[in-house]
This record gives structure tokens, C-alpha cells and sequence, in this order.
């Protein structure tokens, strides 16, 4: 019999109650809104799709074949209102070195095999688990993407083939050398038109994108110029077909299967994350979103496309173009059909220049200078994971940014937790309680007691040792832990090493206020019965501790009147 949590999880390969909640209030002017983003996102995809086959080494039409199959199904079956699905510049990092050892025939099996790895990961609902990823890091990660994609645009503005390398930085130093060697300015103003026709155009016209108006009239003007263009496109979508394959493939293509499919569920999730940041509607289900990763990897490779993610770039793009549903990626796709279908000779007129000219507007704008102002008035390890990571993205490649960006800022957060705990004495006279006769001057000096505030782990473990195992010429210390609320094995074990460095001196160690996880910690270990005397050392408030010290205070002091010698 099926679970509950089962079936929940099985609820998530049909997207139609989604449907359902995101149309409820659907109306044409919404439409216009998404028809309007679709067509703007399909424009900015259209060049990406073909410079990202091409750097995949699978070719141009694998590309396109990919933002058409892999965009529709990833709209129509994630958990994203926004994302847009397709080819991107991280996931050809990791494609490149797949071909080169296994052939170009592998990669759809690869897209397959990944697709089926994101399916369970889907089911078993690891998409949540995006949710780790600090704010620092996604903001920085995403303004280093617009970052990328204006220095992206450095060659085609300047008229210039692209220099062939792994990092934007030395790719865009060569264009710039190239272009010097011999400039032309025709590339260049056609650029700068677009870039102005677009600012202007903003300003007076709200209601049609001045992307699509820039992309019409520069083109047109660029016919009396001689500068690179798109070139030929496909003009047919492939029949669908299965890849060859058999059970020695599937073995040997496991690991970069896995591999893909990390990168496609951590890009398509942190896609997501991004246009939630860049929105107030509802948030999107990082579950559903998995999925419909698994759908859109699973499908493409069938037709012709390779492994796909959620295209950071093209979501903000979508988001920033008014979209308000998943229908916006589903138009999207369906112009870049279009495209291939009806419009490859009109299309193949259009100058690169003009694409690079939209491409740095939207990098602009995709800059979270809001979010960016925040973090500056935020804390400085905040604003070191941002730049670190902006600067990673930018300097190497997005998954090591990501990789750089959590560990610096788990470290970051470390430093903070060890900071935050503190170790205080405390006057023991105000507690003692009122029926015990005890001379407080000696108990002062007899007895020690801190208080601990703040968790108690492996970061802080080694220093708390050493505040605490200095004291001597004592009988007994109290530690009140009321206020600890989390501890882990490496300050259980600070606790033990404590309490035997103690003993050894003479000095009972005495525990008050011992909270639930603590103790579950302690007993789990086997600590406990050990650290606290079988419990005899172990109470609920430090009142009660205090009188128990006490009463070793008083059987030291009579022990060492009874070893005194009598005298004659």
C-alpha cells in the first residue's frame, strides 16, 4: 500500500491543479502581458540557444532544438511562474569534457539519464533543499551573470568574431585587441542605435517591448552596412528518436549523468530563486520545479536538444518584460518555433550587433542595485560572500561561484555562532537560597559559576576548554546551561574533557538547567550518566546547585580540620 508522503510526492507529475490556481484570474490584459514578455524572452533566447549549442560542441541546432523543447516543457510542468528553461553557459562547462571523451552521440543519452536522476530527486523532495543558499550568494551570483552577459556582448558590438576560451575576462581583453587592430564603426553605432532606440523608447511607449521595436529598425538599417549577422538557422524541428544505447553506456554515463543533473537542479532552482527575489507574487515549489526539470531533460535529447537548466539570464529577462504566468516561457518556445519554421530567412538578416545592444541593456537591468544597497548596509560578511561570489562568477565559471560563495559564507556564519557564545561569571549570593546557612565570603571563595549563553559547538568547543579547565583552588563550578540551547559532539565532548581536567584537580563539576536537546545530545553519546555523576551533579536550577556545592565546601573544609596535627 502506498504511503501518504507517497502520494503527495506523486502528485507533483500533474501540473494541472497549478494550472488551475495560476489561471483562476486570468484576463486579456495579463495575456497581453505575457504574450508581450514571451516574444521579448524569445528575442534575448534566440542567440544564446545558438552560441550555447555551438559551445556545448553538439552544434547550433542542438541548441535551438533545446530552448524549444526544454522551454515549453520546463514552463508548462515546473513550479515556477517565471523560469525559463534552456541552454546556458554553465551547463556547456560540464558538456564540453563529456564529448570530448565519450562522442557527441553519448549527450542525449547523458540529457536522459539526467532527466530520470531529477525525477527522483523530484519524488523525493530534494528541491527544498535550494532554500540553504544564502541571499549574499544568490545576489551575487546573479548581478555576476549580468556581469557576464554585457562583457558577452563586447565582440558582437564591436563587429569582432568571438575569441574562443573558457573566461569572459581574457575573451573580452582579445575582442577588444582584435577590434583595435582594425576598427570599423558600423558595428559599433548599430549598438548604440539600439541601445538609444530601446532608452526612448521606454520612456514614451510602455506597452510594446522596445527591444522588439530596436530589433526591427536597427535591422533594417543594417542592411546598408556589411557587419557579422546570425547566419543560417534550422528550419525544421526534428522527428523525435531515442538515442542508441545499452547497459554498458549506462553504467560508464552514471557519473556525468549525475553530474548533469546537479547542475541542471541547482541552476533551475537558484533560476527560480532569482525571479522570486525580483518579484512579490507567489513564491514557486522547488518540488514541482525538479520536476519539471526531469520533464524538460528527458524530452530535448529526444528531439535533437541537450541537457538543459533554468537560464538565469532569460528568467530575469521574463520577469523584467511584465510576465505574469508560465505561459510567457510556453510563448517563448513557441516563437522560437516559429522562428525555425517560418522565419529563418528573415531572421538569419539580423545583426549581431543589435542582439548585443538588447543583451546589455537587459545586463543593466538585471543588476539588483537594491539588493546590492542592502547588503551594504548589511554586516561585512555579508558583503564579502556577495563580492566573492560576483567576482568568482565573473573571474571562472557559475558553478564554482556557487561552490565558493557556501563555503565562505558557512565560514562566515561559523565565525558568527563561535562569537556568539559567551561564558560569564556569576555572583553566587543573590542565589542561594534562603533556608541554608552559608558564609557567603567563603562560598565566594570556595565556589565559581558561569553562565553559558549561545551554542555550544565545534567552533567554540576548544576555547570554552581552555577559559574553563584554568580554574583552581576551588571545590566546586557551576555551569548554568539554561540558556544553550543547541550543542553538537564536539561540544559534548568539550563538557566531558571539562569535567575530567576538573576532577583531576580536586573540582566537582556541577550542571544547572540542562535543556532538551542538549541532554538528548549527551544520552545519545553516552555522555551523560558520565559528565553529570549518573545525574548527581546535574539540576534544574542553580539555587539548587549552589547548596549542593555547598555541602562539598563544608565536607572539604571539616576533612582538612580533621587532617590538621593537634598540638601538644
Amino acid at each position: 500500500m502506498i504511503s501518504n508522503s507517497w502520494l503527495k510526492s506523486l502528485e507533483l507529475l500533474n501540473p494541472i491543479p497549478a494550472w488551475r490556481q495560476e489561471f483562476s484570474d486570468y484576463n486579456p490584459t495579463r495575456f497581453q502581458q505575457d504574450l508581450l514578455a514571451g516574444l521579448t524572452v524569445g528575442v534575448v533566447a534566440l542567440p544564446l540557444a545558438l552560441a550555447f549549442g555551438v559551445t556545448s560542441g553538439a552544434g547550433a541546432a542542438a541548441g535551438l532544438f533545446t530552448a524549444i523543447v526544454a522551454g515549453f516543457i520546463g514552463s508548462a510542468m515546473g513550479g515556477s511562474r517565471y523560469n525559463i528553461t534552456g541552454p546556458t553557459g554553465a551547463m556547456t562547462v560540464v558538456l564540453l569534457p563529456i564529448i570530448a571523451q565519450y562522442g557527441v552521440d553519448k549527450i542525449f543519452l547523458v540529457g536522459i539519464m539526467a532527466g530520470l536522476i531529477l525525477l527522483v530527486m523530484g519524488l523525493l523532495r530534494f528541491g527544498r533543499l535550494i532554500q540553504l543558499i544564502p541571499y549574499p550568494v544568490v545576489i551575487g551570483f546573479t548581478n555576476g551573470i549580468a556581469i557576464i552577459i554585457f562583457l558577452q556582448q563586447i565582440p558582437a558590438m564591436l563587429g569582432v568574431a568571438t575569441p574562443r576560451g573558457e573566461h569572459i575576462l581574457p575573451i573580452t581583453l582579445e575582442a577588444l585587441q582584435d577590434y583595435l587592430r582594425q576598427p570599423e564603426m558600423a558595428a559599433p553605432l548599430l549598438t548604440l542605435l539600439t541601445v538609444g532606440l530601446i532608452l526612448l523608447w521606454g520612456r514614451y511607449v510602455k506597452h510594446i517591448p522596445g527591444s522588439i521595436v530596436a530589433l526591427i529598425a536597427v535591422t533594417l538599417v543594417s542592411l546598408l552596412f556589411d557587419v557579422p549577422r546570425i547566419g543560417e538557422i534550422p528550419t525544421t524541428l526534428p522527428a523525435p528518436h531515442l538515442p542508441a544505447w545499452s547497459f554498458t553506456d549506462v553504467s560508464r554515463l552514471f557519473s556525468p549523468a549525475l553530474a548533469v543533473a546537479l547542475l541542471a537542479g541547482i541552476e533551475t532552482l537558484l533560476s527560480a530563486v532569482v525571479a522570486d527575489s525580483m518579484t512579490i507574487r507567489e513564491r514557486h515549489d522547488p518540488d514541482r520545479e525538479v520536476i519539471g526539470s526531469s520533464f524538460a531533460n528527458l524530452l530535448a535529447p529526444i528531439f535533437g536538444g541537450i541537457p538543459a537548466t533554468g537560464a538565469i539570464a532569460r528568467t530575469a529577462v521574463n520577469v523584467r518584460s511584465g510576465a505574469q504566468t508560465r505561459l510567457s516561457g510556453i510563448i517563448h518556445a513557441l516563437f522560437l518555433l516559429l522562428v525555425v519554421v517560418l522565419l529563418g530567412p528573415l531572421a538569419q538578416a539580423i545583426p549581431l550587433a543589435a542582439l548585443a545592444g538588447i543583451l546589455m541593456v537587459v545586463a543593466v537591468r538585471m543588476i539588483e542595485w537594491e539588493a546590492v544597497q542592502a547588503i551594504l548596509r548589511s554586516t561585512k560578511s555579508d558583503l564579502s560572500t556577495m563580492l566573492v561570489t560576483m567576482g568568482m562568477t565573473v573571474a571562472f565559471d557559475l558553478v564554482l561561484a556557487i561552490e565558493v560563495g557556501l563555503v565562505l559564507a558557512g565560514i562566515l556564519f561559523i565565525q558568527r555562532m563561535r562569537n556568539s557564545l559567551s561564558l560569564e561569571p556569576m555572583d553566587l549570593t543573590p542565589q542561594v537560597p534562603s533556608h541554608l546557612e552559608v558564609d557567603h565570603d567563603l562560598l565566594r571563595e570556595r565556589v565559581v559559576a558561569f553562565r553559558v549563553d549561545g551554542p555550544l559547538f565545534f567552533a567554540a568547543a576548544g576555547e570554552f576548554i581552555n577559559n574553563l579547565t584554568q580554574i583552581s583552588k576551588v571545590d566546586a563550578l557551576i555551569l548554568r546551561m539554561r540558556r544553550v540551547k543547541v550543542i553538537d559532539a564536539s561540544g559534548a565532548n568539550a563538557l566531558l574533557t571539562m569535567k575530567q581536567a576538573l576532577e583531576r584537580k580536586g573540582i566537582k563539576f556541577l550542571i544547572s538547567g540542562l535543556q532538551p536537546q542538549p541532554r538528548e545530545v549527551l544520552a545519545r553519546m553516552g555522555l551523560l550518566d558520565e559528565i553529570t555523576t549518573h545525574g548527581h551533579h546535574l539540576f534544574e536550577t542553580t539555587d539548587q546547585a549552589i547548596g549542593h556545592a555547598w555541602s562539598h565546601v563544608e565536607r572539604n573544609r571539616q576533612t582538612q580540620s580533621e587532617s590538621k596535627p593537634v598540638g601538644p
